[in-house]
């Protein structure tokens, strides 16, 4: 019989990387879109490079930083009682980091391809900085919004390498979907792993379909 906790944990942490991504990358999209300095060239790469590093080196990093064998982890369990590796919210701190990039550019994009006098104009209303981000830029980027969206969702429902270095594979706490599809893989039990996969293809589908279907509308809305 096919375990449902994998898809539902997998749902969860997509959910979850998703938000608070969405949250947190926008200041950074901010900056790196009008930022002309040295900096930005170097905060770029930074978020970009979970792009190129395999997943495996990301993780392998992590699970060392994470441990409590090392400083950081050891501060963590020591001060705050918690314990990163092997848990959720080590494959949340993990997920957030690796799908950063996902996210951070398709915001990034819409954000620099606005006209500068719409920032202009609404500072001469009076508004802030942080007003002019919320109520002027960002509605006019829903498309680049959505993207951002979707795809960091989708990523991290795919993801593999990094959540098995960081949460290993415990049943109902850390074994995500694509973590089940290899371990039925190695039992020789091709049913489920297959079960496991066509559920996750179809999942991905409709994610991407309705951001293609959403995008669409909205171009053909402001033509």
């Amino acid at each position: 019989m096919l375990e449902l906790s994998p898809l539902w944990l997998t749902l969860k942490l997509a959910f979850f990387t998703t938000l608070i991504l969405f949250f947190i990358t926008i200041p950074i999209a901010n900056w790196l879109s009008h930022n002309k300095t040295i900096f930005k060239t170097i905060a770029e790469v930074i978020v970009s490079m979970p792009l190129v590093l395999p997943p495996s080196v990301i993780g392998f990093y992590m699970l060392l930083a994470f441990s409590p064998g090392n400083s950081f982890g050891a501060f963590l369990q020591k001060y705050f009682d918690i314990k990163l590796v092997f848990s959720f919210e080590g494959l949340l701190i993990a997920s957030i980091i690796y799908s950063l990039p996902f996210m951070v550019h398709p915001i990034q994009s819409g954000l620099a391809s606005l006209s500068p006098s719409l920032k202009e104009s609404s500072y001469s209303l009076g508004k802030t900085k942080w007003q002019t981000l919320i109520k002027v830029l960002l509605p006019n980027i829903k498309s680049s919004l959505l993207t951002g969206i979707v795809l960091t969702f989708a990523h991290t429902v795919g993801e593999f390498g990094v959540v098995l270095m960081i949460g290993g594979n415990i049943p109902g706490k850390t074994r995500t979907a694509s973590v089940a599809i290899y371990d039925e893989v190695e039992a020789f039990n091709y049913h489920n792993a297959n079960m496991y996969a066509a559920i996750l293809i179809v999942l991905s589908f409709v994610i991407l379909f309705t951001m293609y279907l959403v995008n669409r509308k909205m171009q053909v809305k402001y033509l």
